[in-house]
C-alpha cells in the first residue's frame, strides 16, 4: 500500500505488505537517527512507524521551523522532509540544512512538475520521492543514502588538477582550500576520480553513486554534477575537471 495517497491515509501499511524484513534490514544496515518533517499528521505517523519498524530512531516535526530546531538539537543521520511545509518551505529548510551540514536529505513531493523536482535537487537534496510512495521504497532509499554517507572504497588521495580528494578523511581541497561537499557530491566526485578518463553513463552513475534503481531519471545526476562543478571548477560554465561527453555521460580529467 502507498503512503500519501487518499486510500492509504492513516491506514497506510508501514511494512508495505511484508516487503520489509526486519532481520535482513538490520543485518545489512546500521540503525540511524532520522529527522522526518511532514505537516500531514497521517503521513507523518505512518512514515515514522514504518521507519521505526526497521530499527531507526525517528524524530518528527510538523513544520519548517520546528524541523530546523530539531535538526540543530539532535543532528540526525538523515533527513526526510516534505517540499510543501508551513511557516518555512521544504526548499528553504533544505538550503539551510545544507549550509550547515552534509547530512543526506531526501525530499517528499506530491508535485509532478519537473521544475519543482529540479529546484529540490538544486536546493541540496540528495534524492526525491514522489507521493504516494511505497514504504518499502522510502526505507530502501534511506538505507542507500546512509550507506553512501558511511562508506568509501579507496584509501589513497586522488588528485585531479588542483583538486585533491581524501577518501579516508572524506575531504576535498582545491588549491589547498577545503571545499564543502554533500555526501552525494563527494561520492560522485570520488567515483569519477577513481577512474579518470573513463566515461560514465548517467545510468551507471545512478547505480554506483546512488545505489538504487531510479528508473533512468538522469536529472539526479545532472543536477548533482552541476552543484559539484559550482564548487570545484574555477569556471563552472567551462569545466575542466568533470567534463561532459555529449551523448554519453561524464568523465574526470587529471
Amino acid at each position: 500500500m502507498s503512503v500519501g495517497s487518499a486510500r492509504a491515509g492513516p491506514r497506510g501499511s508501514p511494512t508495505d505488505g511484508g516487503l520489509i524484513r526486519r532481520s535482513r534490514w538490520r543485518a545489512e544496515n546500521v540503525d540511524a537517527r532520522v529527522l522526518l518533517v511532514e505537516d500531514d499528521p497521517s503521513i507523518r505517523e505512518t512514515t515514522a512507524m514504518g521507519l521505526r519498524s526497521v530499527g531507526h530512531t525517528v524524530d518528527a516535526a510538523a513544520d519548517g521551523p520546528e524541523g530546523l530546531q530539531r535538526f540543530r538539537a539532535h543532528r540526525p543521520d538523515v533527513v526526510v522532509l516534505d517540499v510543501m511545509l508551513p511557516r518555512m518551505s521544504g526548499l528553504e529548510l533544505c538550503r539551510t540544512i545544507r549550509s550547515e551540514s552534509s547530512v543526506p536529505v531526501l525530499m517528499l513531493t506530491a508535485r509532478s512538475d519537473t521544475d519543482d523536482v529540479v529546484l529540490g535537487l538544486e536546493a541540496g537534496a540528495d534524492d526525491y520521492i514522489r507521493k504516494p510512495f511505497a514504504m518499502a521504497e522510502l526505507v530502501a532509499r534511506v538505507g542507500a543514502a546512509l550507506r553512501r554517507s558511511q562508506r568509501t572504497d579507496a584509501s589513497d588521495r586522488i588528485t585531479l588538477g588542483d583538486v585533491t580528494i581524501d577518501p579516508v578523511g572524506f575531504t576535498v581541497t582545491r588549491d589547498g582550500q577545503e571545499v564543502a561537499l554533500s555526501n552525494t557530491e563527494f561520492r560522485l566526485l570520488l567515483e569519477l576520480a577513481q577512474r579518470p578518463g573513463q566515461v560514465f553513463t548517467r545510468e551507471l552513475l545512478l547505480e554506483r553513486v546512488w545505489g538504487y534503481d531510479y528508473l533512468g531519471d538522469s536529472r539526479l545526476v545532472d543536477v548533482a554534477v552541476q552543484r559539484l562543478r559550482a564548487k570545484i571548477e574555477p569556471d563552472p560554465a567551462r569545466p575542466t575537471t568533470v567534463v561532459t561527453i555529449r551523448g554519453a555521460g561524464y568523465k574526470a580529467v587529471r
